[in-house]
């Protein structure tokens, strides 16, 4: 059953909620709003959250159990607040986690709290408690630094393979199967990349690696990326690398091939 933190009610058994119950007909929604518009991140959200059941909260559970997951909770951290900082991380020296970091955000021209905006389009009946909330945001603010950490691009194909390696670190059956529909299409649309040898790549990598929801964030932005990846046992997504120049060429022109066919149609 999913329970408050135990760094709360002082040390009282805390009170037991029902588990949270797949939603099928809320994520075939939101399946069909994606495929009408496949820029509108919000959706993500709502397959995740209408599919991911009580893996958030197993997350929550084996957080707690940590040593540095209570003491973020305890200092009540918030790291969209630490990773918006741009000032602070683009001082930091170059080839730490927290420059990469700085540099990959504007690169892509994002903010930190990009996702926020995005994650808040779902409507739940929110019964988690202070702590849990804490690390479900927590947990979303990482994703960005996950993609820096890894080693996935913010292409198509590296969130596809960013998407599989969380799955093998949280287990979340929505973004499971996001993976597994996000693979087909790419397999019929890109038949020269070997979608399913870089999906097992990413899975492999995720299981393979520390568990990054508990990693002290803040501290690791300080460290050289190499160091980090090291600390973490983030291996090299070779398949990926491989991959990456023709999956972004054949996005490439099918962005441009989008925009010609706008231009026609406003014409």
């Amino acid at each position: 059953m999913t329970t408050a933190s135990p760094t709360e009610f002082g040390g009282a058994a805390p009170a037991k909620r029902k588990r949270k119950r797949i939603q099928p007909l809320k994520a075939i929604r939101a399946i069909r709003a994606l495929i009408a518009d496949k820029e509108d991140t919000s959706q993500v959200f709502k397959i995740i959250d209408a599919l991911s059941g009580d893996s958030v909260g197993r997350g929550f559970r084996r957080f707690v159990q940590t040593e540095t997951g209570r003491r973020i909770l305890a200092e009540k951290r918030n790291l969209v607040a630490t990773l918006s900082e741009r000032t602070r991380l683009a001082t930091l020296p170059e080839g730490t986690l927290g420059r990469a970091y700085h540099e990959f955000m504007a690169e892509e021209d994002l903010t930190a709290d990009g996702l926020v905006e995005a994650s808040e389009a779902v409507e739940r009946i929110d019964m988690r408690s202070e702590d849990e909330a804490r690390f479900g945001a927590r947990l979303r603010d990482q994703h960005d630094l996950w993609h820096v950490t890894t080693g996935y691009g913010r292409d198509g194909l590296g969130e596809l393979a960013l998407l599989a390696f969380t799955y093998a670190q949280t287990r979340n059956r929505g973004i499971g199967f996001i993976v597994l529909v996000g693979a087909r299409v790419t397999a019929k649309n890109l038949p020269d990349v070997k979608i399913w040898r870089i999906i097992r790549e990413a899975y492999r990598n995720g299981r393979k690696a520390a568990w990054l929801p508990a990693a002290d964030w803040e501290s690791l932005l300080e460290k050289p990326l190499a160091e980090v990846r090291a600390e973490l046992g983030i291996a090299a997504p070779a398949a990926y690398a491989e991959a990456q120049p023709v999956a972004i060429a054949a996005e490439n022109a099918f962005k441009a091939m989008r925009a010609e066919q706008q231009h026609k149609q406003a014409a």
